[in-house]
């Protein structure tokens, strides 16, 4: 006669068809309540292939023949890199006001962290439409949304940073007569710089896909004439500036990558 133990479903079993079978309620509640059918892929796919059937071929002219193509390919790039260069900048900043070893007083370390978590809450795209209404379409607002949510995102990494950074050679330093300023610069900085440096090439890389999203929502840029290229119908052209997006992010993935690699 077999042991009961060996026919039993063992406690593993039960915790993973426990956590399956929640996992699919929540699923199958969630296609219920925004009502979208999984089978509408193979049902209704004849709608993709329709618009597939209008955005190819794609129309490569209008890369060399549009004068302001190159102008628009550097505006995303600037905006990509004033909102990780300043957005770092300021980062960089909160985040020793936010860090236990660089802050001792501890309601400005609260009050530091408390804004962080503020500003990283907020979705960069209502915050494109804030300073959409505030300072007009254009580059600019997609600057200032890059800014800010460049500070919540990072400002947070960077206080990680120097909160796990080792305490005895700042110790050492104090123990010497040092003051605190001595301690961040030959202490702190030495340890959290590379790190720093890795994150911000990082973040460059996640500011160029940022900016073109924000483009088509009035942040100006290449995502801008992708946008007005949907709007009008014009799907061989809009192709065809996906492709040269999906080229240029490539390119700033792997020289970002590099310089990475490099640094840490």
């Amino acid at each position: 006669m077999k042991n009961p133990a060996y026919i039993l479903p063992s406690a593993q079993y039960k915790r993973k068809a426990t956590i399956f079978s929640v996992l699919s309620i929540i699923v199958i509640g969630c296609c219920w309540f925004v009502e979208f059918n999984p089978f509408g892929f193979f049902s209704e796919f004849h709608f993709v292939q329709d618009l597939l059937g209008e955005m190819f071929l794609p129309n490569f002219e209008i890369i060399w023949d549009d004068n302001s193509m190159a102008l628009s390919i550097l505006q995303t790039l600037s905006m990509a890199f004033l909102g990780t260069f300043y957005g770092g900048f300021v980062a960089i900043i909160l985040s020793f006001l936010s860090a236990t070893p660089t802050m001792p007083i501890v309601w400005i370390r609260n009050l530091t962290k408390f804004m962080l978590s503020l500003i990283r809450v907020i979705p960069s795209l209502v915050i494109i439409l804030i300073f959409v209404i505030a300072v007009g379409p254009g580059a600019f607002a997609g600057v200032l949304t890059l800014v800010i949510t460049t500070i919540g995102t990072f400002g947070k990494l960077f206080t990680e940073t120097i909160d796990n950074t080792e305490n005895p050679a700042g110790e050492a330093i104090f123990s010497v007569g040092s003051n605190r300023v001595q301690m961040i610069k030959y202490s702190i900085v030495p340890q959290i710089l590379p790190s720093f440096i890795g994150n911000l090439l990082y973040a460059f890389d996640i500011n160029m896909r940022a900016a073109i999203g924000l483009g088509i929502f009035g942040g100006g840029g290449i995502g801008y004439k992708l946008h007005m290229a949907m709007r009008v119908l014009h799907y061989k052209d809009a192709t065809a500036l996906i492709a040269l997006i999906i080229v240029l992010v490539t390119i700033v993935e792997k020289i970002s990558n590099t310089l990475r690699k490099r640094v840490i």
